[in-house]
């Protein structure tokens, strides 16, 4: 490679299978077919297969080990962007993750940077200093994405900054494709069950407990089953309440699934009980695939993908009564809300792949 060549270098330390990765995804690949110079740094290879044969894929080692502090991994591919920036002073970074610690090495080594924030700040500045840090780091950016309108109001406000809004890219026809293929287990047992499903990190962010107390209310009024698919540090947490309630025979729980399309296909209701987002993903995946939605009204996203809830329900955080008042709301009569869900499924436009692919491209050009 040439010294002098401007390249592109995304970055994204710790890749677990969310939202932001499958953004990421969509993105680099996109990139691809203007900018001819791409690399992605991530600590390791096992999303490698996803992204185009063009972007040059840095890890630090091939597979991740159990138990690695997502620290560590910053720690690790900061030095290999320090090392990577030093071979090619005309590289220019688009950082996915541990944005402050971009920023730094930004100013250290003299780089354009672009940073998206993922989350809600509401779920991550939670006292005085990390406020102060991140209004202070925040500034030097050439550019701060967001992905709701919600989201870019509360951290413009909250850091006195001007982010750029850009919706998550949507590839509506590959969930709709990849929802089609067959299923080899067992998942939903009864024909005439209510059907419910969940997928989200096993964390406190994603309140698994709210899900599964409603659920334990509408067990003893209507036939239903749950199906939750994830990950994470809460997993006993959320088996334990799944056994001291005796709802094993109903909730089944499945690990990381590549494509949980064709498990959302068998449902009736997909069910978000998240603290705080930014703009999730499987929702608008559920409402591609013509699924009523039931979100709690939690900053940021829900509420915007909902319409303040035209395109399905929203209910109040940690709420589980209400949640399950809505459910049994939409059990007893499918039909009255079918409006709901075309409605919803009609408004995706706004999250179409090419739209707003080519907005990252022109949030990209500033730095190029």
């Amino acid at each position: 490679m040439e010294k002098n060549e401007k390249r592109l270098i995304f970055f994204m330390p710790s890749m677990e299978g969310g939202g932001v990765e499958k953004n990421l995804i969509l993105i680099a690949n996109y990139i691809t077919k203007y900018v001819n110079k791409v690399s992605l740094i991530t600590f390791d290879n096992k999303f490698n297969k996803f992204f185009s044969k063009k972007i040059k894929i840095i890890n630090f080692q091939k597979k991740d080990k159990n138990r690695i502090s997502k620290y560590y991994k910053y720690f690790k591919c900061l030095l290999i962007l320090k090392k990577e920036i030093s071979k090619n002073k005309n590289s220019s970074v688009f950082s996915f993750q541990a944005n402050i610690y971009s920023i730094i090495l930004s100013k250290i080594l003299n780089f354009k940077l672009i940073i998206r924030s993922n989350s809600s700040p509401s779920g991550w500045t939670k006292n005085f200093v990390k406020n102060y840090l991140f209004k202070k780091f925040f500034a030097y950016p050439v550019s701060i994405v967001v992905n709701s309108l919600s989201f870019k109001k509360e951290i413009d406000k909250k850091f006195n900054v001007n982010s750029t809004l850009i919706y998550n890219p949507l590839n509506k026809k590959e969930i709709i494709n990849k929802s089609k293929e067959k299923i080899n287990l067992s998942i939903f047992k009864s024909k005439k069950s209510l059907k419910l499903i969940n997928i989200g990190r096993f964390t406190e962010q994603k309140d698994h407990i709210t899900l599964l107390k409603a659920f334990n209310e509408i067990n003893k009024n209507i036939n239903c089953e749950l199906l939750i698919i994830g990950y994470g540090v809460n997993k006993a947490k959320i088996e334990n309440f799944i056994f001291e309630n005796k709802l094993k025979k109903k909730v089944k729980i499945l690990g990381y699934q590549q494509n949980p399309f064709k498990f959302i296909r068998k449902s009736d209701i997909f069910i978000l009980t998240s603290k705080f987002e930014g703009l999730p993903n499987v929702l608008l995946e559920a409402i591609a695939l013509k699924k009523i939605v039931i979100s709690t009204n939690c900053p940021t996203g829900p509420k915007e993908i909902l319409k303040n809830g035209k395109y399905g329900f929203l209910f109040k955080i940690q709420n589980y009564k209400q949640l399950a008042k809505l459910i049994l709301k939409y059990s007893k009569n499918k039909y009255k809300y079918k409006n709901k869900i075309y409605s919803g499924y009609r408004s995706l436009n706004r999250f179409d792949l090419d739209d707003n692919c080519k907005k990252y491209y022109n949030e990209i050009l500033k730095i190029l």
